[in-house]
């Protein structure tokens, strides 16, 4: 049971009909609190179904986000949910992930950045900054998409799809530079 990427490193967790968790590596049953820190320390680890040895690593990790905002952790804002779920079947649906993928290291890279005007400690506007960097990576990402989708179909939707999102970037980057003044 091999999984992609550094292979030994790979930590297996079987999942039984009963809903445990049991780490092969430590022979010991776990938590999803336990998942979620090994996620945090940036263990790798692949979540198979102990009957099937399907891999449920997305439904797993999903579960653990679903837990974390039912305790009060709210990062996940509601139209975020809304938006994201109303690409489900879209056209659009398979650059989402590479691009939220993106923004989000994106974010991570940027994160002293973002701490330090949090605090007032910067006088540019990282905001702008990283709205502008999300962007590049948004059209970078459709456009490679678009590129490959034009055809019978046309890429009329896909372009229209691709300004309307566009316009919605640049209604948060005036929302941003709104926010960080």
């Amino acid at each position: 049971m091999a999984a992609s990427g550094s292979g030994d490193d790979v930590v297996i967790i079987k999942k039984y009909a009963n809903r445990r968790l049991y780490d092969t590596e430590s022979s010991t049953y776990i938590t999803l609190e336990r998942l979620a820190q090994m996620v945090r320390q940036k263990r790798d680890f692949k979540v198979v179904d102990a009957k099937s040895g399907d891999d449920i690593t997305r439904q797993i990790l999903t579960q653990i986000i679903m837990d974390e905002e039912a305790r009060g952790s709210t990062m996940l804002p509601v139209n975020f949910l809304r938006q994201l779920i109303g690409m489900y079947g879209e056209q659009i649906e398979s650059v989402v992930p590479q691009y939220l993928e993106a923004s989000l290291e994106q974010l991570q890279r940027n994160q002293s950045q973002l701490r330090d005007a949090m605090t007032g400690a910067l006088v540019a506007n990282p905001f702008a900054e990283m709205a502008r960097r999300n962007m590049e990576l948004f059209t970078a990402a459709a456009t490679g998409r678009a590129g490959g989708a034009t055809g019978a179909n046309g890429s009329g939707d896909n372009r229209a799809e691709l300004d309307e999102l566009k316009a919605q970037l640049a209604e948060l980057q005036k929302k941003l530079d709104k926010l960080s003044t």
